[in-house]
């Protein structure tokens, strides 16, 4: 090889080398923190120092009820993350799940995926099912069990006692796991009646839409707050659910890396 003794030019070839090894991977997921643009439908007068805001790092959670999503255009608008429901129960995949999981990779949206939990079948056969129909990919966020009462379901309405559905959150996270901290989300009564605080070894995803989640869930750790249900976000018709992550731009950088 000849011997280039151009200081300038062995600069801007080491500049270049450190930028191309520092951008993202094509159709990987972009940590980079883009200040959310959003609005809300119907937004709550937060106290001081309690708003969402006060997080920088925001993002949302979608179904096939969101229909058709632009996942650039909301990229664009401060969605640095997702989580997309995959499946429900042992005999229910969401239809979107396939589209919005490629889509939103394709834009660079870090993106992981959730299931959510229906209390009259085994938590091993819901494992697996949700198993079954995300891909593998180590580019993933860490996987999501969504577990509240459903009241209004017509086949399973009823409640189990709180041990019961410690056990089988406990089967689940376990299962789907698979050497990452997996992650629960739930809602402020589910929590309570269940005193889910006793699970230990996952990352909590807590609903308060009217309060913070140091008053709705005094004394828990949380990792991400969903805050809004009637979000309104650029490249998405309708409501959807916003989310502010717990820490700084840098920790949902190593967050996303790990």
């Amino acid at each position: 090889m000849m011997r280039d003794t151009d200081p300038m030019k062995r600069a801007l070839l080491i500049l270049l080398i450190v930028l191309t090894a520092c951008a993202p991977r094509a159709g990987g997921p972009n940590p980079s923190v883009t200040a959310p643009a959003f609005g809300d439908r119907d937004p709550v007068d937060w106290p001081r120092g309690q708003a969402p805001r006060t997080h920088p790092v925001h993002g949302i959670d979608v179904s096939t009820w969101q229909g058709q999503i632009d996942w650039r255009a909301a990229r664009a608008a401060g969605v640095n993350f997702a989580f997309l429901k995959a499946t429900e129960g042992g005999d229910r995949v969401d239809p979107a799940f396939r589209q919005n999981w490629a889509a939103a990779r394709a834009a660079g949206v870090p993106r992981g995926a959730y299931h959510f939990f229906y209390h009259c079948r085994p938590a091993i056969e819901q494992a697996r099912w949700f198993l079954s129909h995300v891909p593998r990919d180590s580019l993933a966020l860490p996987p999501v069990l969504d577990m509240e009462w459903n009241a209004h379901s017509p086949t399973c309405p009823g409640r189990r006692p709180a041990a019961e559905v410690r056990a089988e959150a406990r089967i689940f996270l376990d299962a789907i796991a698979q050497g990452r901290r997996p992650i629960l989300y739930t809602t402020v009564d589910f929590y309570a009646d269940n005193q889910l605080w006793q699970l230990q070894g996952v990352d909590f995803w807590l609903r308060s839409t009217a309060k913070h989640p140091s008053d709705s869930f005094p004394g828990q750790h949380w990792l991400i707050w969903q805050y809004s249900a009637t979000g309104q976000v650029p490249g998405i018709a309708g409501d959807v659910d916003l989310n502010a992550f717990q820490g700084s731009p840098r920790a949902f950088a190593a967050w996303v890396a790990r």
